[in-house]
């Protein structure tokens, strides 16, 4: 029996994920991380070849079967992977064989191809089993015609593991005559529904969840879905095109329900009762104008160099507080979106041609203002071949060129998750590199119907990779609930995430997503306690947070509590073995 360390099995449905997204992602719990995690998806169509595999085995070009091929560090030879097949990535700390030493790789596999075998019997197709000398599970194992219904193929280093397993439920069974699957030549590969089992992908994650839960976190788990489906009734009329619409207008009053397992602070009846109208701003997000002397000199100096930032374009609460200091967010790459998120009031209109000048402008305006910290947001690109990276990186630099004494951070889009694109704006190494994941994972498509969880969580991981100081932003009041946001930090800090802002959402206009709940300002508190008490350096929490404020102190505090974590590890390290890969 494999033996898991007593944390609970955090299970992530992510829905459609490429594969390098996926891996970094892996790669991030793996490395960084210390809790048990499984997470389920499906890849678009792409060959996978382990680290013993041949490339003979490959049949046709990739590209011509629109599919893409990537060498992993797992076990096995080559694999696909693609939509109707149940991908599944557990990460797991193991341990060691009779208590001590290393873990049993073989033991582990096998209770892999367990869980599989175990969901399949649940799903109605009971005639299946193991191969001694073939990982994966087949379906009638010791007849004379065995097929293979899903595939296995881990990493087991140090006592924890990744990659995982391949359950073939509805793919498209064409893409298996390209390969050798496995390297194994006189068997065939088949699926749930090539054996007549009529199951959806909702159904099996909802059994293997359930099984895996009892498998490897003793009952003890807990589960995020990203949205399985998102009609277009669901999205904002914003995000659906039909323009920016008007200035909110009260709406009627409403309680939310926020009875949930993990429960923020103590609170008052007051809170309790949750008797705050939705469409009536609550006195603690009433901010009282200020238009000193530092804001209007500020505001002239950027209108003067014919700049655009963020203050103003996303209606921030904090510009009199920010201006009024001297200090600001410039948005680069123009005032139009290529994206349509539902919660955004930037323009979406086609986007103007990059302006050129742009970098030296934004340089000019940071030595002028006399800047200590700049913080750089983009607009996101799609239109663009890189997405905005290479022009982003040309402000940092020049930037740094003309003040040299000041820190720069940059909020990204996810530049579609390109690795090239992503190394281009980490290679001028931002003193702090900012993507936002904005929302726990249920609320992803309505919120930001162009982006994902996953990818964001990739993106924050692989710049975590490159040694950058990282942060992310979350948005409260869209829906979320207390176990969400709970887990979602959970996730930001097992990926590596050092900082972490919190603020409620403001609707921009009435043709963008509705306010569902305010937090109190004692319930941000909380969320800061709680992030911070889950082993994020830095949190961020306050209503009228927004992802730059207090940019410069928090990347202070980051930096000094990762310092010090660091050197209290140096005095605890101790020699460790590496299992084998399987």
């Amino acid at each position: 029996m494999i033996e898991t360390a007593p944390n609970p099995l955090n299970i992530r449905w992510l829905g459609k994920v490429s594969y390098n997204d996926a891996l970094a992602v892996q790669k991030a719990l793996f490395n960084r991380g210390s809790e048990n995690y499984l997470l389920l998806l499906e890849h678009p169509h792409v060959f996978t070849l382990g680290v013993r595999g041949d490339t003979s085995n490959i049949l046709v070009n990739p590209s011509d079967v629109g599919a893409d091929l990537v060498k992993t560090n797992r076990g096995g030879d080559v694999t696909y992977h693609g939509p109707g097949q149940l991908v599944g990535y557990p990460i797991l700390n193991l341990a060691g064989k009779r208590g001590g030493g290393m873990a049993d790789t073989v033991a582990y596999v096998h209770s892999v191809e367990d869980l599989v075998i175990e969901t399949l019997a649940h799903l109605g197709l009971t005639n299946c089993g193991r191969i001694d000398q073939y990982p994966g599970v087949w379906v009638d194992p010791n007849s004379a015609n065995p097929r293979k219904i899903a595939a296995v193929g881990v990493r087991l280093t140090r006592g924890r593991t990744m990659h995982g397993f391949a359950l073939n439920i509805e793919p498209d069974m064409t893409y298996f005559d390209s390969i050798i699957p496995c390297g194994i030549t006189d068997k065939s590969v088949t699926s749930l529904s090539r054996e007549g089992i009529d199951a959806s992908m909702a159904e099996a994650v909802a059994i293997v969840s359930e099984l895996a839960a009892k498998k490897w976190g003793k009952g003890n788990f807990s589960r995020m879905d990203v949205s399985w489906r998102t009609s277009q009734s669901e999205l904002s009329p914003f995000s659906k095109g039909e323009g920016p619409g008007e200035v909110p207008k009260p709406v009627e009053e409403s309680v939310l329900n926020t009875s949930q397992p993990v429960t923020i602070g103590r609170k008052s009846k007051k809170q309790k009762r949750a008797e705050i109208a939705i469409g009536k701003k609550p006195e603690w997000m009433r901010i009282k104008a200020n238009m000193g002397s530092e804001y209007r000199e500020l505001k002239k100096s950027i209108r003067s160099l014919e700049l655009t930032t963020v203050c103003e374009e996303a209606g921030c609460p904090n510009i009199f507080e920010c201006w009024g200091q001297g200090t600001a967010t410039f948005m680069a790459l123009g005032e139009r979106c290529t994206r349509a998120c539902g919660f955004c009031l930037v323009d979406t209109r086609k986007p103007q041609a990059i302006d050129h000048d742009e970098p030296r402008r934004i340089a000019k305006a940071v030595n002028q203002m006399n800047l200590e910290y700049a913080v750089i947001t983009m607009v996101a690109r799609d239109d663009l071949k890189d997405g905005g990276a290479n022009h982003i990186r040309e402000i940092i630099n020049e930037v740094r060129y003309l003040n040299p004494q000041t820190s720069v951070e940059v909020l990204i889009s996810d530049l579609k998750g390109n690795a090239d694109d992503l190394q281009t704006v980490f290679s001028v190494n931002p003193d702090v590199m900012n993507h936002n994941i904005e929302t726990v994972p249920r609320l992803q498509r309505q919120v930001r119907p162009s982006a994902g969880y996953a990818r964001s969580l990739a993106v924050l991981s692989q710049a975590k990779d490159e040694g950058l100081v990282v942060k992310s932003s979350i948005m409260v009041g869209l829906g979320e609930t207390e176990q969400e946001m709970f887990e979602t930090l959970k996730d930001l800090k097992e990926i590596g995430v050092d900082i972490v802002t919190i603020g409620q959402y403001l609707r921009p206009t009435m043709n963008h997503l509705p306010v569902q709940r305010w937090w109190t300002p004692e319930e941000f508190k909380e969320f800061k306690r709680i992030g911070e008490a889950l082993g994020i350096p830095h949190v961020e929490s306050s209503p009228l947070t927004r992802s730059s404020y207090h940019a410069k102190e928090a990347e202070t505090s980051a930096k000094n509590k990762a310092s010090s974590l660091a050197s209290s590890r140096g005095h605890n390290m101790s020699g460790c073995r590496a299992d084998g890969m399987l």
